[in-house]
């Protein structure tokens, strides 16, 4: 079990954190646990402050098989939304002592102050630009399963980097188990105080050559304050989208990877969306499991 209460960044991670909660996760994608209501009577409180369908439903489903009272929070009729304060919410929450929260937030780098104010488990389900470290492992327990290693792997991150949580969890917990991190995305949409990263590329072509794995990136609109990022969809599609074509410059037993949810004809073309890998999804339900495991209270 862990010593660390919280989950807030993949910076909380170490290398053996990281090893024991993969090795959870195969035991419960392979029904192996011995004791997989480890969470009964336990309550965890799902806490989402932005819209969600597979993070959202993955910890609930995962909280619940694990056994877990599970309290799903409509923020939109909340008190919230009658003015109340947010700290003064989460510490009315954590006086009901509920033994986890998981929380999704749109302003970065909120649930570092959150935590101070909660005595249980804090997960951290993505905030803002910032972080999103439970996605970065389904990654990761993606990636292995396949490639076997990671280490001197030419992992390609393609697309809205600028905006995106995955990105950036991605690339530091890739990176400390040695991968080789290459950036793709327009001059506008990338943000280059990355001292991870290996290569950055502006030619989706140049960029993916000799890849071991793509992994593409929506457009995040919701994050964009103006319109002047990409002169326009079609645009994007032709620069930087990933089609049968372009796909030749990588390897040929590349993977193709998606957090979701997919813009066909803008990131990808349709012809080649049956190349990404669905695992993801049932991937990510596993790691969560094996984190509300990992990170539960004693």
């Amino acid at each position: 079990m862990s010593n660390r209460k919280d989950l807030l960044s993949v910076l909380d991670l170490t290398v053996n954190n990281v090893k024991n909660i993969i090795e959870l996760a195969e035991q419960y994608l392979k029904n192996e646990v011995k004791n997989s209501r480890i969470l009964e009577k336990k309550t965890v409180i799902n806490l989402f402050f932005e819209d969600s369908t597979r993070t959202l439903a993955s910890f609930e489903i995962a909280a619940k098989s694990l056994g877990a009272n599970v309290v799903t929070l409509p923020i939109k009729f909340s008190s919230i939304n009658k003015g109340e304060d947010l700290m003064d919410m989460i510490k009315t929450l954590n006086a009901m002592n509920p033994d986890c929260i998981v929380l999704r937030q749109k302003d970065s780098g909120i649930v570092n102050i959150l935590a101070s104010y909660v005595s249980c488990p804090l997960i951290n389900a993505g905030d803002g630009s910032s972080e999103h470290p439970t996605q970065a492992l389904a990654d990761y327990f993606v990636i292995i399963s396949h490639k076997k290693q990671i280490k001197n792997l030419k992992i390609v991150i393609c697309g809205d980097i600028l905006h995106s949580r995955v990105a950036r969890s991605n690339i530091r917990l890739l990176k400390m188990f040695g991968a080789k991190i290459c950036l793709i995305a327009p001059p506008t949409l990338i943000c280059k105080h990355f001292p991870e990263v290996d290569s950055i590329h502006y030619s989706l072509i140049d960029g993916i050559k000799d890849a071991d794995v793509i992994m593409l990136l929506r457009l995040q609109k919701e994050r964009m304050n103006s319109s002047c990022f990409v002169p326009s969809n079609r645009e994007y599609f032709y620069l930087y989208g990933l089609d049968s074509q372009k796909l030749l410059y990588a390897k040929p037993n590349v993977i193709i990877m998606h957090p979701g949810p997919i813009n066909k004809g803008i990131e990808i073309s349709s012809d080649i969306t049956d190349r990404v890998i669905l695992q993801q999804v049932e991937f990510g339900l596993a790691i969560r499991k094996a984190v509300l495991h990992y990170y539960r209270p004693c």
